[in-house]
């Protein structure tokens, strides 16, 4: 192998180059309109354009990428995952084209690409699958029977689906047609799919995944569990290997489970067998069940490098170039524990809608046993256009306290502005009681998400430090007037200026009053004193609250200033006068809270809603999302159509004034 395509962009892309670069091996990226100047495709040693943002009309074109190999001479192609990572006929074009795919056989993502045909398949292998209905009966009627046979709840998939998509638990009878008809259609618009399964859910579930590997040589072995089990909306958060609290006698039971599935499809590469897992009586060996699997390398694949000491892309190359594995089964090892966090532009608080906006300040830790995987750098945009994950922060230590503890430090150290993040959730979560104790299930998060996503009102310190931030008398923005900080000077006596924000009822003003280098701030929170110690780096300005001496971040933005203190972020938007003028009065609408695409309308105008009665389904980043009455009322206009491509702030629809 000479020269690698990369047919995918972002992390996956960048982590792959990395390790080519080490192995000598030349690497070519490709990049759609919106990717030009991405990080994947300064990294590489040649780039091809292949394509408008949307991914069909780029990333999922299984000729164009195949023409950018030819183009540039490329012997072999790494898919990543996502996008065409799972397609057996673009696996097919590729060595049809003479170009060495680095994946599995067509044969074994054939065998593998549908769930229900996957589960039969691992029945007649003998791995225990979930109780279920995998039929080819399509009719609502007969899946709610099936349904009424499992017994409640029950999980609906898409037989095609992954990472959520497609998927809707389902508590009662009496919401069972809508939800089939929201899977059905997130199959089809994700895999242009809509076939379902139902299964059983699982009580007390854990997701626990083995990681396996084989050759071309017939050689298959497993590299220990990942738990996965802490979800939301069916997409995994953060990752651990091992599994806390797994015996060694389970551990091996789902090895040889997971080793058996694979050679059952003459499995060739990376691949992760996903089991779903009855924790209600801890872990044991009679209790776990065949979900699916992945045909490729997993987003989470970091967890198990760190402690096996493997590069699993290495390994993927040498053995898509006929090698055989190095070691057999008993030269697995496994040391210390590995977490992953997975950092995405999106809005917890809003129900983890997904974010947009320009990375005015990415700062993202380092040292030991800590690694990030990211396909950006400062500066870049988050689009509409895929996925909005930031990075990935994945952590080692020897023990999983340990593990732990470094986890929530560098979220701590974690800092971007310019679009809302995850960040203050992962750290909140990092820190939940059970998850430190180990008694995790795919529950965890639902459960307890009014807690792991509340949204605190900042503290008096650090709307001080705002306002001081705004009137540039700390870390001022690049490019400021040399004399900017001076504005409201006095030669004798107290300065006094008022910062003013946004608040949820309208202006903010903060006054600041300025004595001899030192500060007396009025917030709404209290009364603050404070100096400061050591401005010149805006990343770590030392500032003296009293008695106590704090490390706080500077972040600035065109419309706010975000605070980084206390292992938390605090953004603060510049009050506007302008934009309060031009909103307007207006009655009752609901708006698109992000950029996406209208996929269904569900009244018409003069139809009477209720409080939380569904209205539109926008799907926005692979996912959808169902904008609700925010109040009784009559529809009085409907300003959208299926199909239609909205951006942030466009107004869906509008509800009669009330009298």
């Amino acid at each position: 192998m000479k020269k690698l395509l990369i047919a995918n962009r972002g992390e996956i892309a960048c982590r792959v180059i990395r390790t080519a670069r080490r192995m000598g091996i030349a690497t070519v990226a490709v990049f759609s309109e919106a990717d030009r100047n991405a990080l994947h495709v300064k990294m590489a040693d040649e780039a091809v354009p292949i394509g408008p943002p949307p991914v069909a009309e780029s990333y999922l074109k299984a000729g164009t990428i195949i023409a950018a190999a030819r183009l540039t001479g490329a012997d072999a192609i790494h898919p990543g995952y996502g996008f065409l990572s799972e397609n057996p006929d673009f696996v097919d074009a590729v060595e049809a084209a003479g170009i060495t795919f680095v994946g599995p056989p067509s044969s074994a993502i054939r065998a593998m690409g549908l769930k229900d045909a996957a589960k039969a398949l691992m029945e007649k292998a003998g791995v225990a699958v979930v109780p279920g209905y995998h039929g080819e009966a399509q009719d609502a009627e007969t899946l709610e029977r099936e349904a009424e046979r499992i017994g409640y709840p029950v999980l609906i998939k898409a037989r095609a689906g992954g990472g959520g998509k497609g998927m809707r638990r389902v508590e009662r009878p009496a919401d069972f047609a809508a939800a089939l008809e929201g899977a059905r259609r997130e199959g089809q618009s994700s895999f242009g799919d809509p076939h379902c399964l139902i299964e059983k859910y699982i009580e007390k579930p854990r997701h626990i995944e083995i990681q396996v590997f084989g050759d071309r040589h017939g050689n298959v072995v497993h590299l220990n569990e990942r738990d996965c089990s802490l979800q939301r909306r069916h997409q995994k958060v953060i990752e651990e290997a091992p599994a806390p609290g797994m015996p060694a006698e389970m551990r091996a039971a789902m090895g040889e489970a997971a080793v058996k599935a694979a050679q059952a499809i003459g499995y060739v590469g990376a691949g992760t067998i996903e089991f779903i897992v009855d924790g209600s009586e801890g872990l044991r060996p009679d209790r776990f069940w065949f979900m699916e699997m992945n045909t490729r390398l997993q987003v989470e694949h970091p967890v198990t490098e760190f402690v096996t000491g493997l590069d699993l892309v290495e390994l993927q190359l040498r053995v898509a170039g006929g090698e055989p594995l190095p070691f057999d089964q008993s030269g697995v090892g496994l040391n210390g524990h590995a977490f992953e966090a997975r950092i995405y532009a999106e809005d917890a608080t809003r129900d983890f809608l997904p974010a947009t906006g320009q990375l005015t300040t990415l700062r993202l830790p380092d040292g030991e046993g800590v690694r990030v995987d990211t396909g950006v750098v400062e500066g870049d945009r988050i689009t509409p256009h895929y996925d909005p994950m930031i990075a990935k922060l994945i952590v080692w230590g020897p023990d999983r306290a340990s593990a732990l503890a470094r986890l929530s430090r560098a979220l701590g150290e974690t800092r971007v502005a310019g679009s809302v993040t995850n960040v203050a959730f992962l750290a909140r979560l990092a820190a939940h009681e059970g998850f430190a104790a180990g008694d995790v299930d795919t529950g965890v998060i639902g459960r307890d998400q009014a807690a792991l996503t509340a949204s605190a009102p900042p503290p008096a310190e650090a709307i001080a430090v705002a306002a001081l931030a705004q009137l540039r008398r700390l870390a001022p923005i690049a490019g400021d007037e040399p004399f900017a900080a001076l504005a409201g000077f006095r030669s004798w006596g107290a300065a006094r200026q008022a910062a003013r924000f946004e608040g949820p009822d309208g202006r903010v003003d903060v006054p600041v009053i300025e004595d001899a280098g030192r500060f007396t701030v009025e917030t709404p929170a209290g009364s603050t004193r404070l100096s400061v110690v050591d401005g010149a780096d805006p990343d770590r300005i030392r500032i003296a609250f009293g008695e106590r001496i704090a490390t706080v971040g500077i972040a600035h933005e065109a419309e706010a200033v975000t605070v980084f203190m206390d292992t938390l972020a605090y953004r603060f938007a510049h009050y506007s006068a302008e934009a309060h003028a031009e909103e307007g009065a207006g009655g009752d609408t609901v708006a698109a809270p992000m950029p996406g695409l209208v996929r269904a309308v569900r009244v018409a105008a003069g139809d009477t809603v209720e409080t939380g009665q569904a209205l539109v389904v926008l799907e926005a980043m692979k996912m959808e999302h169902t904008m609700t009455a925010p109040r009784d009322g009559v529809v009085a206009e409907v300003m959208v159509s299926p199909g239609d491509q909205v951006e942030e702030g466009t107004l869906l629809l509008a509800l009669e004034t009330e009298d």
